[in-house]
């Protein structure tokens, strides 16, 4: 009896110790499956400009995208209402109509963008389904905000999904993007640079209106991007068929390019980055679309450009041809070079 009783509790200790080993190892699957999921790329490549989980508490243009997350999903929530709700705030987004009142009295309604529906479908059903990076100022904030500081949190619902995010990539920079294939390392490094000028662009649009905008970008979207190549050990390029300054027009490679963007665009394609093997180095080429807030200087003049910005524009680019656009729309592309 009594070997029998020895052999019932070795086994429950093994059983208890697979079942353990079978929750880590579901852990590590989950992430695995996490970073394969398309809607994670789509969110980090259409998202984070402004919604980075990189940025700090201060220096940010708009909420992290896993405020959106738990602002939006809670208990009851299901993943076809929230991707519903996701696709009729993207299509329309509106003061009256918006569920992060603190971030709209903040940041201001966010511009009007123009995604293809499974687009965005693929990145609300990965933000539903998922744990997402989160800043590591967030959960205080999201806790003092909902008035519950005993760190539980609110509408934080069931399920990984719903959860408060695993925190395991809290800082973008910290991603050695060498290590990347070489698109998505293209991709990164173009990313990163356009997060840096969008937010200190829409930074400036919000705080000191469009013709201080206007000056930021004569004045800093060069040493910006000069100072991004040196950190990322690449050259980093914006150009366009209607440059507003000479020095970026494209060249007939880069024109090719452009073109097979627009109509990738046009066909309501999500665009992928494009890459040129040379001898000892990388081209990698992605678009530049056009989104609501591009169009107060670079839409139809005297119906989104008002006259004043005109002037200006006049005055700092007497051959500025980058007008006339609508939304999403490309108007340029990036040109990155890095050593194989």
């Amino acid at each position: 009896m009594k070997k029998v009783y020895i052999l019932i509790v070795l086994s429950l200790v093994l059983v208890s110790c697979n079942n353990s080993k079978n929750k880590k190892l579901s852990a590590f699957d989950t992430q695995m499956e996490a970073n394969k999921h398309p809607g994670k790329k789509l969110m980090e490549t259409n998202c984070y400009t402004c919604h980075s989980p990189s940025a700090s508490q201060a220096d940010r243009i708009g909420p992290p995208m896993i405020a959106i997350k738990k602002h939006y999903i809670d208990d009851n929530t299901t993943k076809e209402e929230f991707i519903a709700d996701i696709q009729s705030w993207i299509k329309n987004p509106n003061a009256q109509d918006a569920k992060m009142h603190g971030a709209v009295k903040r940041f201001g309604v966010m511009p009007k963008q123009a995604f293809p529906e499974e687009t965005i479908a693929k990145i609300a059903d990965y933000m539903f389904d998922y744990d997402i990076d989160q800043p590591e100022w967030f959960e205080k904030h999201f806790n003092e905000e909902k008035g519950n500081h005993n760190g539980q949190g609110q509408g934080q619902g069931q399920g990984q999904g719903k959860g408060k995010g695993n925190g395991m990539h809290k800082q973008q920079a910290e991603t050695n993007f060498e290590d990347l294939p070489y698109a998505e390392r293209g991709l990164k490094y173009a990313l990163s640079t356009k997060a840096v000028l969008g937010k200190n662009l829409m930074g400036t649009i919000q705080k000191k209106g469009t013709l201080e905008a206007l000056a930021f970008c004569n004045e800093k979207a060069y040493p910006l991007t000069d100072s991004m190549s040196v950190v990322h050990n690449a050259s980093i390029k914006r150009v366009s068929d209607k440059p507003r300054n000479q020095n970026n027009l494209a060249n007939n490679k880069e024109l090719t390019y452009i073109n097979s963007f627009k109509n990738d665009i046009k066909n309501n394609i999500e665009p992928k980055p494009i890459v040129d093997l040379l001898d000892d180095k990388v081209q990698v080429y992605y678009p530049i679309t056009t989104n609501t807030m591009c169009l107060q200087c670079h839409g139809k003049p005297n119906q989104d450009i008002n006259r004043p910005t005109l002037n200006s524009l006049a005055n700092l680019y007497p051959k500025d041809k980058a007008i006339g656009y609508s939304i999403n729309q490309v108007r340029g592309i990036w040109n990155i070079s890095f050593d194989k």
